[in-house]
């Protein structure tokens, strides 16, 4: 059985990330009596799309790490990376919201440089590494 360190605590940290965005949504959506819909408030608009945004990019990001781990196992710049785009994502979600005005910018620049470096490494894999059948070899001995 192969087990992926990196992209199940990624995932996992991933899955209570867009559970707290959703809460904010949630709370805008109470306070404002919102059902459906964004009701034209902006609070409501920039949640969703906080949550919405997080949805879009993060599946390609755990992707990315999870066949970059099944060929390279769990080098630490790859813990490194995955915990630099959540706390970037966070940072995002604060700022959609005003909590933390940078965040957004950070977030946004975060997110695109993780996932640029990550489509690189996946894409270099294939021509730069022995084949997998060596590569299981290696590590099964």
């Amino acid at each position: 059985m192969i087990i992926l360190p990196i992209t199940l605590t990624a995932a996992g940290a991933a899955a209570l990330i867009n559970i707290w965005l959703a809460m904010r949504c949630g709370r805008v959506r109470t306070s404002q009596k919102i059902s459906i819909g964004d009701g034209g408030n902006e609070a409501l608009v920039a949640a969703m799309r906080a949550q919405a945004n997080f949805v879009e990019n993060t599946p390609f990001v755990l992707v990315l790490l999870a066949v970059i781990e099944l060929a390279w196992g769990s080098p630490l710049w790859l813990w490194i990376v995955s915990g630099v785009y959540l706390l970037g994502r966070v940072g995002h979600g604060l700022g959609m919201t005003g909590t933390f005005k940078s965040g957004r910018l950070i977030g946004t620049l975060t997110t695109m440089l993780v996932l640029l470096g990550l489509a690189i490494v996946a894409i270099a894999i294939p021509y730069t590494t022995v084949n997998a059948i060596q590569l299981h070899e290696l590590r099964t001995g």
